[in-house]
C-alpha cells in the first residue's frame, strides 16, 4: 500500500488499483515483485472504462478459504471446469455491479498450469468472456488449493512501460 500511495494513485482516500497475485509456475522471481498492476480513470468514449480484479474459485462470501474451494483438489478436466465457471459466476457478478458485461471487455486473462481446451469453447467462448480473445498465463494463484484465477479490463487507452 505505501507504494500505491508513494505513486499517487489513491483517489479519494481509496485505493483504484486492481491486481492479480499470481504466481509463475516456471522460473518464478526470487522475492514477491510488482509486474503489472492496472488502475482505471474516467476516460473520453462513451464506453465505461473498468478493471476487475483477479478472483479465484472459491465463494468470496465464506469465512475463510480452504472450506469454500470449488472442487477441491480436483485438477480434472471436470474439476477444473467447476472451477473455470465459479470463477466466470464472480466476474460476470462484478461486471454486472458495474453496470457492463463481457461484450464490454477489451481484455481477460486466465491464470491456471491446468489445461483450458476442455472447457474453452463452452465456458469461456460462448459466455462471451474470450471476445476479443484471452490470455493464458501459466501460473498459480497465490493460495494453496486454488487452481484456477481470471481477470478482465474494459479500457479506452493502455499505457505499458
Amino acid at each position: 500500500m505505501k507504494t500505491l500511495e508513494r505513486w499517487q494513485l489513491f483517489r479519494n482516500g481509496l485505493n483504484p488499483v486492481a491486481r492479480s497475485n499470481v504466481c509463475p509456475e516456471i522460473d518464478p522471481p526470487a522475492a514477491p515483485v510488482f509486474h503489472a498492476f492496472s488502475y482505471a480513470q474516467p476516460g473520453r468514449a462513451a464506453a465505461p472504462n473498468f478493471v476487475i480484479a483477479g478472483s479465484g474459485e472459491v465463494s468470496e462470501r465464506g469465512n475463510n478459504y480452504r472450506d469454500h474451494i470449488v472442487a477441491y483438489g480436483d485438477t480434472s478436466p471436470a474439476g477444473m471446469r467447476q472451477k473455470a465457471r465459479c470463477v466466470l459466476d464472480e466476474m460476470e457478478r462484478r461486471l454486472g455491479a458495474l453496470g457492463v458485461g463481457w461484450k464490454d471487455a477489451t481484455d481477460t486473462q486466465v491464470y491456471t498450469v491446468f489445461d483450458v481446451h476442455s472447457y474453452l469453447a463452452d465456458d469461456l467462448v460462448r459466455r462471451g468472456a474470450a471476445n476479443r480473445g484471452f490470455s493464458w498465463h501459466f501460473c498459480r494463484p497465490p493460495i494453496i488449493g486454488l487452481e484456477f484465477e481470471m481477470d478482465c479490463r474494459g479500457i479506452e487507452t493502455e499505457h505499458m512501460l
